[in-house]
């Protein structure tokens, strides 16, 4: 189900009812799986569906997991609230938060480097390192799968046959989904949409956030430089791998501009990990 295209006012019905606040019908914005409105108290909601199998494997409780993660930039959560469609076979869950500081910096994927000043890189630094030391049992889930070593070998070989050393051996917290539509800017970094977030090999969320800015050679080396730490890692590079792989891979889009970069990069990584 593509959200974008569905009626979404008896899910939104159910939102106000369970949670006990009027939405801002007038301004909904929705996305594939998710739907989002501001409400009359000043915060935000993020409705999410997920068929039955989905939602068994993940669980839910991302957003209120993450509450706890000090020193990391993010909206406030004030409550949430689940429930079952047996008409179409799945989860519905809607998180209150604190309303975003700033627009978001852009599209997932820009194609145009953001002004972002030092400050918001130093932002982001900080809330990474502070992700980082945390622990938690759950899982990360980028795309909505479970990250595990068999997923990211599968993901690699799928893409890059030639790549033979993918194990991976650090694992670390991970928002799971760090691209440039879930992260706050120009002034004030804040990340956010956090129901994919948990362990996952150190470098995931470094590597997304370059995957995501190389239609951008500036932006990408910027990325770069300042996740120098992550990405020249050699868990890092796996999950450099991991990423483009989604990129160049059976299902890649044919208009993508990131196509040929990821194809070069790719064979840089798989030739230094051959050698270490």
């Amino acid at each position: 189900m593509d959200l974008r295209q569905e009626p979404v006012d008896r899910v939104l019905d159910q939102v106000e009812q369970r949670l006990g606040t009027r939405l801002d019908r007038r301004n909904v914005v929705r996305k594939r799986r998710t739907v989002g409105a501001g409400t009359d108290r000043g915060s935000w909601t993020r409705v999410e569906r997920r068929p039955w199998a989905r939602a068994r494997e993940q669980g839910w409780g991302g957003f209120e997991a993450a509450a706890v993660l000090a020193g990391v930039a993010m909206p406030r959560w004030y409550g949430s609230t689940t429930w079952q469609d047996p008409e179409d076979r799945a989860i519905w869950h809607a998180d209150e938060t604190s309303l975003l500081p700033e627009l978001p910096v852009g599209a997932a994927v820009v194609s145009v480097a953001p002004e972002l000043p030092d400050k918001w890189w130093c932002s982001l630094n900080a809330s990474l390192a502070a992700l980082a030391v945390h622990r938690t049992a759950r899982v990360a889930a980028p795309d909505t799968e479970r990250i595990t070593q068999q997923l990211v070998d599968d993901t690699i070989k799928a893409a890059f046959p030639g790549a033979h050393e993918t194990r991976v051996e650090q694992w670390c917290p991970a928002h799971a989904d760090l691209n440039w539509a879930n992260v706050t800017g120009p002034s004030e970094f804040c990340m956010f949409d956090w129901e994919d977030w948990g362990m996952a090999p150190r470098g995931l969320d470094s590597a997304s956030l370059y995957a995501a800015s190389l239609a951008v050679p500036a932006l990408a080396d910027r990325v770069r430089r300042e996740r120098r730490a992550d990405v020249e890692s050699r868990d890092g590079m796996v999950m450099q791998l991991f990423v483009l792989a989604k990129i160049a891979g059976p299902h890649a889009g044919p208009n993508d501009p990131r196509i040929g970069p990821a194809h070069r990069e790719a064979a840089r990584l798989i030739f230094a990990l051959q050698g270490d």
